[in-house]
């Protein structure tokens, strides 16, 4: 048998402490069992923010909206609005850490609204604690494997997570119904709370503005449709649907959000909707 060239590990933190922040953690890298072939790839904005390793290597960079954005190895990727382009040597081996909606605000030690669309080194926001992190996952992939490294990462998060600092719930039901497709107003009257109100909470414990977190949910919600469908969907019948206005509005969002057309979206596999490589 030909060992698999990629190993990927995902779950979700087994220490409750992080369970009010840390939606799932994962490891992935080659084996050694082969070449591990992997384009370039898009990587679609899905309203949350992430915590990256690159075991590969100390450096972690994307590219988006016309701007290069490189680290050390560790850092913590802000919500975006559009695709990020990420090159093949950041995903050979790495660890990251998604976060539930408005739960990374203990992991950022600044206001959220500060890192949307950046890559902010994890140094620069945890000081030591972040500067070594690498180092400790590294050390202990070595020692016990993927496992090992996951547990490593949950100390480390564990280290930084504080109970009271616990998202808060009015922010997190308003995302839910925005996440449904209710407008602002709607979200922001179903938790007793003005439109004012729910923006700068956003603000400070999502990163993104209601609206803007609304239209990225809108659209994860059409590529999950997309992917269900057996063949080529109707994309009238899908917009009326999904809350656009007509198909011109979709295509429109389509654009903006991940920089393709619609027909042209195609992603690395139905469990990763939001990587698109780019072959050829």
């Amino acid at each position: 048998m030909v060992p698999d060239p990629y190993v990927s590990v995902v779950r979700r933190p087994s220490l409750p402490s992080l369970a009010p922040f840390v939606r799932v953690i994962g490891y992935a890298g080659e084996t050694g069992g082969g070449s591990f072939p992997q384009a370039a790839e898009l990587v679609l904005p899905n309203g949350g923010l992430q915590l990256l390793v690159n075991l590969d290597r100390d450096e972690l960079g994307s590219h988006a909206a016309g701007a290069d954005r490189l680290t050390r190895g560790a850092a913590l990727q802000g919500p975006q609005s559009g695709p990020v382009l990420v090159e093949p040597e950041q995903q050979r081996a790495v660890v990251w850490a998604a976060f539930h909606t408005a739960g990374a605000g203990p992991f950022a030690t600044v206001p959220l609204a500060e890192v949307r669309e950046r890559l902010v080194g994890l140094e620069d926001l945890w000081g030591r604690g972040g500067a070594v992190l690498r180092e400790r996952l590294l050390e202990a992939a070595a020692a016990g494997g993927p496992q090992a490294c996951l547990r490593e990462l949950e100390a480390a998060l564990a280290e930084v997570a504080a109970p009271e600092r616990a998202p808060d719930p009015a922010v997190r039901m308003a995302a839910a119904r925005l996440g449904r497709g209710v407008s602002v107003a709607e979200a922001a009257d179903g938790v007793g709370w003005t439109t004012r109100r729910l923006s700068a909470g956003f603000a400070a414990q999502v990163g993104l503005s209601p609206k803007r977190y609304a239209r990225i949910r809108r659209f994860q919600r059409l590529l999950a449709r997309v992917n269900g469908e057996p063949e080529s969907p109707d994309w009238a019948l899908l917009a009326a649907e999904v809350g656009y206005h007509d198909q011109a509005h979709l295509i429109h969002e389509f654009r903006a959000l991940a920089g393709m057309t619609p027909t042209a979206y195609a992603p690395r596999s139905a469990a990763a909707l939001n990587h698109v490589p780019l072959l050829g």
